[in-house]
């Protein structure tokens, strides 16, 4: 019996930092890689989930796809590839965009009511733009041809953001738009998002940001990226400069998230160069102590 008890209670715990969460809002990885071509990890995208909405961030390689597998494996309609409405860019980096003319087309496609609602960086323009006129031919043939389809849906409507706050809100979420340091980027941006019932935090690229901590301060999740130290000694001289003004080590992530004292912390676009993801979980196991999980695709919440 009390075997039986300890067990339940290890399945009781596990299940609560799986987070197979089943409240109102739902936080789904779609991609966590990086630039790498890492077959388990597809490129950076995001998905907040309210119902039947959904609030996409980012839009690595293989997004449409991720949000279809998402929406079968965790049953929810708002991440079929038709109802992908409404996307917030943090910069424009490519492996945070190539996915863009595939939300942008794709839901199109199979049948999306209306037009992309697009959030992001000034540029975000220009990309649209330019996406749609090198598939002008295509969506020209897919609306006057035999297909007959809805003019509306291959249509994008951006909204380039030029001041940190409020971006976008509706009766489900609040969500709101900061700048981080992200090298020579002039605009990248991390986002907040609010809910009835729960505050989420998302870095995209940066480095060590005050202003990122207080945007997290006490939310109830912090998705933030990191790479490992753990082998730098065989790293490229050059990479480790370029690291050190693009993004966030190990060792900063845990000063980090043990300021903004998050609810949970979740490991994103994780960097193990010449290392592992054992290697990484160790480096910041030895400097933070708060509840923490190193992200994967197709995880919820």
């Amino acid at each position: 019996m009390r075997y039986f008890l300890s067990f339940f209670v290890l399945c009781l715990l596990s299940s609560f930092v799986c987070a197979q969460y089943n409240g109102p809002t739902k936080l789904v990885l779609l991609g966590t890689g990086t630039p790498f071509a890492d077959p388990d990890h597809q490129g950076q995208a995001i998905a907040i989930v309210v119902g039947n909405s959904s609030y996409i961030f980012d839009c690595g390689p293989g997004v449409v796809r991720q949000a279809a597998a998402a929406a079968k494996k965790f049953k929810l309609p708002a991440l079929q590839p038709e109802n992908l409405r409404r996307l917030f860019i943090t910069h424009l980096h490519s492996d945070h965009t190539v996915g863009y003319p595939d939300i942008l087309l794709t839901p199109a496609v199979i049948g999306r009511a209306g037009p992309l609602e697009v959030y992001g960086p000034p540029g975000t323009r220009q990309l649209n733009d330019h996406i749609l006129a090198a598939y002008g031919e295509d969506i020209h043939l897919r609306l006057d041809d035999l297909e007959h389809g809805n003019g509306k849906a291959y249509a994008a409507v951006v909204h380039e953001i030029r001041e940190d706050g409020i971006v976008y809100s509706d009766s489900n979420v609040t969500v709101s738009a900061f700048h981080v340091p992200h090298g020579n980027w002039k605009d990248a941006y991390g986002y907040k998002i609010k809910t009835k019932d729960r505050t989420i935090v998302l870095s995209g690229d940066c480095t060590y940001s005050e202003t990122l901590i207080r945007e997290a301060m006490n939310c109830d999740i912090l998705v933030h990226e990191v790479y490992s130290t753990t082998g730098y000694a065989q790293k490229d001289p050059q990479m480790k400069i370029y690291h050190a003004h693009y993004h966030t080590s190990s060792e900063q992530l845990a000063v980090i998230a043990g300021k903004a004292h998050p609810g949970l912390l979740i490991l994103n676009h994780a960097l193990v160069w010449k290392a592992t993801e054992a290697d990484l979980l160790r480096e910041m196991k030895e400097k933070y102590q708060g509840k923490m999980v190193l992200g994967h695709d197709l995880e919820m919440y």
